[in-house]
């Protein structure tokens, strides 16, 4: 996680994210670095928008949230007494494809940087 960091922090303040900015900031926090996950950081992240990704990230839940709310209340009132009993049972099955989802899309990077 030491090396995303890094990453962050080169982008916040604005300076190129390359192996010797990268490595520069590891040094400085004290984290023992290795070369490899530097140049493997800096070229996942040559073609990334890392301001775009991290606001991404944060309106996942929010998204997920609102469009599980609109979508109860739009099934409540057709369906009757019918509904009423589905609903105490809960509905795990977006939770579920939701940690799917994340998981698959955080495998290679949890991979690569442990």
């Amino acid at each position: 996680m030491e090396y995303v960091y890094a990453a962050l922090i080169l982008n916040e303040s604005g300076e190129e994210i390359n192996e010797d900015n990268l490595t520069d900031v590891l040094d400085a926090s004290g984290v023992d670095v290795e070369e490899s996950r530097v140049k493997a950081l800096v070229a996942a992240l040559e073609d990334v928008d890392i301001d775009e990704a991290v606001e991404e990230a944060a309106a996942v839940p929010a998204g997920g949230a609102a469009a599980g709310g609109a979508a109860a209340a739009e099934g409540g009132d057709d369906e009757g007494d019918e509904a009423d009993e589905a609903s105490d049972v809960p509905d795990t099955t977006d939770e579920d494809e939701d940690d799917e989802d994340e998981e698959a899309s955080g495998e290679g990077l949890g991979e690569l940087f442990g």
